[in-house]
């Protein structure tokens, strides 16, 4: 038999137009054999630690190429400054100390997703062409980034002892199932669990199955699809449809982004687990959130968490004399800072104000709306939550819907059919042309509305199965998502970011 290393070694290398995924057919090979010396090295804790490590930065030099420097670079950064600021009492020193942390952090950060944004903003003011400059933003840097400023936080802060170990912070910032997107694991949750020896327990490891089949189903079958077949068409040329597609569309954009993400964030944590490491939960049903507030404590819950800790608290402490304007303040510019996360484009910039328009509004109306609904005799009624889900799900859309489209006019053109082009009739030739489609969308809303502790049933029955029922049903899911799978990779959604 011939083997062509040549060709092996083309596949094992960094190429920017194959990424190695969850759902590529490359990873489930090499995680095969991961798994397989990983259980070998279980009660070897040095090697198991360092193999660990090695795959990590593997995996994400898949991603990004010789960027994967980056990471070393940030990783070391934010270690020593955080042994620096624990290890004087000086305030002055460590609010320095901190200071260069955060500069370094967001400087590195800057440079690599801001750059050509703010280049672009100069030369339109002075009504100059602008080439961008050849700046490949590397995959994840945000959420690593974030991860390593939450350590350098919490030792500030005082709530977390700096680790002495470099190959354990190490494993922390690199750790690849959610290096790409999350979930920002904080430091304190994390560190602790490597030195352990892991224990994976039934309901542990049925509960991975179940997290990463779900993952598989919500990115591939339901995200991917209804994105390739119908949702980028009508986005991309609003005006050629009516009303009821582009309403649709909507729908399915608001449904492919929650299923992309969290399918990464359910691969993401099912995989950990069978490492017998615990990451946070990231999602909750946001769909049923009963205002935005709550729609973000559902929402990417690690990152909100995040913004609600090192951004929101420190700027209403600041104005804490105000209690109202404080909170108005502190969450408008923490949603600001929020959009310009993800992404540098004013479409981000206004979607993140959206949100803190909308929840500091809510803030300024809370008491009298109350008294109003409660002369009404509506407040806290079934009533009173539905319709506050109703009209909290179709802000969101609309937030949604501008942040997908970095060009005003395309919100706009929608809105605009939906208004005056509705043509309701063309729902029932929807339906008959495009079942599968529509049959995802209301699955996936159905699915989403369930009581949650459906789950927790799936979870336990799953669990039960002997290892030889858990594999089988693995391998059906994989069957079936690549009987759906597309031609070319979809990355994940939230990897631009």
């Amino acid at each position: 038999m011939n083997i062509d290393v040549n060709k092996i070694l083309q596949i094992l290398s960094f190429n920017p137009d194959d990424p190695l995924i969850f759902t590529t057919g490359l990873f489930l090979i090499l995680f095969f054999f991961f798994i397989l010396i990983y259980n070998f090295l279980l009660k070897k804790t040095s090697l198991r630690i360092g193999f660990l490590i090695f795959f990590s930065f593997y995996f994400y030099y898949k991603s990004t190429g010789y960027y994967t420097s980056i990471l070393i670079v940030s990783a070391v950064i934010n270690f020593f400054f955080a042994k620096w600021i624990a290890s004087t009492e000086n305030f002055s020193i460590k609010r320095l100390h901190l200071f260069l942390a955060v500069l370094i952090n967001i400087g590195i950060l800057a440079y690599f997703k801001y750059t050509n944004f703010i280049l672009q903003i100069f030369s339109d003011i002075a009504n100059k062409d602008f080439s961008p400059l050849d700046i490949f933003l590397p995959i994840g840097i945000s959420f690593y980034t974030f991860k390593s400023l939450n350590y350098v936080f919490d030792v500030y802060f005082d709530t977390l002892k700096p680790t002495g170990s470099f190959r354990n912070f190490l494993l922390y910032v690199s750790f690849f199932p959610n290096i790409l997107a999350g979930p920002i694991d904080r430091a304190s949750d994390f560190l602790p669990q490597i030195e352990k020896e892991p224990f994976i327990s039934r309901e542990d490891f049925g509960r991975a199955i179940f997290l990463i089949c779900l993952g598989l189903i919500k990115k591939v079958v339901v995200a991917d699809y209804i994105s390739i077949n119908f949702v980028d068409r009508i986005f991309d040329f609003p005006l050629r449809y009516t009303g009821v597609e582009n309403l649709l569309a909507i729908y399915g954009y608001v449904l492919q982004i929650y299923c992309d993400f969290s399918g990464y964030s359910d691969l993401a944590i099912g995989i950990a687990l069978l490492f017998g490491f615990k990451l946070m939960e990231n999602f909750n049903y946001p769909f049923k959130a009963t205002s935005i507030a709550d729609f973000w404590r559902r929402w990417h819950i690690s990152l909100s968490k995040w913004l609600l800790d090192y951004l929101f608290r420190p700027i209403q402490m600041k104005y804490r004399t105000l209690r109202t304007f404080s909170n108005v303040i502190a969450v408008f510019v923490t949603f600001l800072i929020c959009g310009i996360w993800h992404g540098a484009g004013w479409n981000f910039i206004l979607w993140g104000a959206l949100h803190g328009f909308m929840m500091s509004f809510a803030m300024l109306i809370q008491k009298p709306r109350v008294k109003i609904l409660t002369a009404l005799k509506i407040y806290n009624t079934k009533f009173h939550k539905f319709f506050q889900v109703f009209i909290t799900f179709h802000l969101v859309a609309f937030s949604f819907m501008v942040f997908k489209n970095r060009n005003f006019q395309t919100v706009l053109d929608m809105l605009d059919q939906i208004a005056t082009f509705f043509h309701g009739e063309v729902f029932i030739q929807f339906v008959e042309q495009l079942p599968l489609i529509f049959g995802l969308i209301v699955t996936g809303y159905l699915f989403h509305f369930l009581p949650s502790k459906l789950e927790k049933v799936g979870i336990k029955f799953i669990s039960s199965f002997p290892l030889f029922g858990k594999v089988l049903l693995l391998v059906i899911v994989i069957w079936i998502a690549a009987q759906f799978k597309s031609a070319d990779i979809q990355p994940f959604i939230y990897f631009q970011f």
